[in-house]
């Protein structure tokens, strides 16, 4: 497939965007610039799901349970827990378990991965709602296990979640800190943009050569049809396999740099309104069509944030006397949104051009 000329320059003008947008958020406050990292971290969640639900036609709604599955990893792997816990690790670790970030990004992918096979693996013959009732018992039995491994071995630290994780090292850059480039300042924050940036912009690039090759085609027809597909030869078990792997591979990135970002993880935040609206990124956005799942990730991600500032910048609770919760308020204008979003445009905000059915590729 080769750009033309408007396109590369479309490309490269969102580019500059996107280098320059953390310098600008961060002169209003690294409040902005956490939304923007946050808005990256759903990114990566959607278009992972997206390969699961958009691609292959299987609905999900444990995907949270991989991105808690990355997180939980990467803690253990880089906070004193293990250590402490176990007096042999200690004895084989002695300064500590320090992960390099080049081992956490593809062991979270494997290990991610894997826990997504061994889901695909007795989900085979159902479909639909069936499908989506066990992969949601799914996601609340991973998080049900993280909150109670605190005995008789304590491997998870239970309900107490996992602190004190280290921040990302690279290049012996401590992404924890800011740094100072020709008296301009970088924040922390800032620094995990960029890193974010990067692994979002490749999972783009690499959703977008499954989707044109063979694999994501073959996808497409099982998610049309599936008994076509398998009559036409196509292995569907092998092909539903690969793409529950395959998605939970993202899931499972974007959780362990959700653990580094943060210092710390507890089974709260993986609970099952998670999974929702990371569903209702990519339906909202555009099921199958990257752009879209992009758009309805950063849109989802980003406006609660927004409207908890200007609920408050409005002072909504003085304003009616306190009668008029801040947080129910963004809730419900979010509920609003996505209603008013699916009654108008049903297929989502910025659909595939092609309704699922072909892919045009330009030569």
């Amino acid at each position: 497939m080769i750009l033309n000329f408007q396109d590369k320059r479309t490309l490269a003008f969102w580019g500059v965007v996107l280098l320059l947008l953390p310098l600008l958020l961060q002169s209003m406050g690294n409040f902005w610039v956490r939304i923007a990292d946050f808005a990256l971290l759903y990114v990566l969640l959607a278009l992972g799901l997206n390969i699961v639900v958009g691609f292959a036609g299987l609905l999900d709604l444990g995907f949270v349970a991989f991105f808690a599955i990355g997180a939980y990893m990467y803690g253990l792997l880089a906070s004193p827990h293990l250590t402490e816990t176990f007096p042999w690790i200690a004895q084989l670790f002695p300064t500590g378990l320090h992960v390099s970030v080049f081992l956490a990004i593809p062991l979270a992918a494997v290990v991610a991965g894997g826990f997504g096979v061994l889901l695909g693996a007795p989900t085979l013959k159902l479909r639909g709602d069936y499908l989506a009732i066990v992969t949601l018992g799914f996601g609340e039995i991973i998080r049900v296990f993280l909150n109670n491994l605190d005995h008789p071995v304590n491997i998870t630290n239970g309900p107490k979640g996992l602190g004190q994780i280290e921040a990302v090292h690279l290049f012996g850059l401590n992404l924890g800190r800011g740094i100072n480039i020709g008296g301009f300042s970088l924040s922390s924050v800032t620094l995990y943009y960029y890193l974010f940036l990067v692994l979002v912009v490749a999972s783009v690039v690499v959703c977008h050569r499954l989707q044109l090759s063979r694999i994501g085609r073959a996808w497409m027809a099982i998610r049309e049809d599936e008994i076509a597909a398998k009559a036409m030869g196509i292995n569907t078990r092998n092909l539903k396999l690969l793409a529950f792997g395959m998605g939970a591979t993202f899931g499972g990135v974007s959780g362990a740099m959700f653990g580094a970002f943060q210092g710390f993880v507890s089974p709260e935040s993986f609970s099952l309104m998670e999974s929702v609206m990371i569903v209702a990124m990519v339906v909202l956005g555009g099921i199958g069509h990257l752009p879209g799942v992009i758009l309805g990730a950063v849109l989802l991600s980003a406006l609660p944030e927004v409207l908890r500032w200007v609920s408050g910048l409005l002072d909504l609770q003085s304003i009616t006397g306190g009668r008029l919760d801040p947080a129910i308020l963004r809730q419900l204008l979010i509920a609003l949104a996505m209603i008013i979003v699916m009654l108008l445009r049903p297929r989502g905000l910025w659909p595939s051009p092609e309704h699922g059915k072909t892919l045009r590729k330009e030569v």
